[in-house]
């Protein structure tokens, strides 16, 4: 069963189709059924990278939404922590530099729920929801890693595949 949200609440398509707006149901549905484009955008880049994290593209958007976090933000701290999971901690699951790269995960798609809804609540809960305001939380005095996380975000948000996402990047 399809369900249809509205302005006056929710409805099933059988509903939505009764009360004379199957038009909006189907309208819906073929929404519903389009690929997710920042998933196919975050797995070429990722894939660009030749990282291990790349086959956990849709779990990063999945969990973002979810928490109501950017959806490029965790990608991209991986990519300035740990070169996008190619190197870390052996073990911990952890690319992103979380608790000083220490703390240990019980797999990727596991660290990527953790830190996701932690980065919502620690960070995007006190108004820091941008990588200039997270900065000076999670990584003093680094002032270079809020631009490179900056970077990578907006390099994933267009990525086609061809683009060197390293071009720019500014090391500490």
């Amino acid at each position: 069963m399809v369900i249809v949200f509205l302005a006056g609440g929710l409805f099933s398509a059988q509903k939505a189709e009764a009360a004379g707006i199957a038009g909006a149901s189907a309208s819906l549905v073929d929404e519903l059924s389009k690929p997710d484009l920042r998933i196919k955008q975050l797995e070429l880049a990722l894939k660009y990278y030749k990282s291990p994290l790349a086959d956990y593209s849709a779990d990063f958007v999945q969990m973002a939404d979810k928490y109501g976090i950017d959806w490029r933000l965790l990608p991209a701290i991986s990519g300035v922590e740990s070169t996008f999971g190619k190197h870390y901690i052996a073990g911990t699951f952890n690319a992103y530099g979380w608790g000083g790269g220490t703390i240990r995960f019980e797999s990727w798609k596991d660290s990527i729920e953790k830190v996701s809804k932690a980065l919502s609540e620690k960070y995007y809960g006190r108004g820091l929801d941008t990588p200039y305001k997270i900065a000076p939380v999670y990584c003093p005095p680094s002032k270079v890693w809020a631009g490179n996380v900056t970077f990578f975000m907006e390099k994933m948000e267009g990525f086609n595949g061809k683009d060197d996402l390293s071009a720019q990047l500014v090391l500490d």
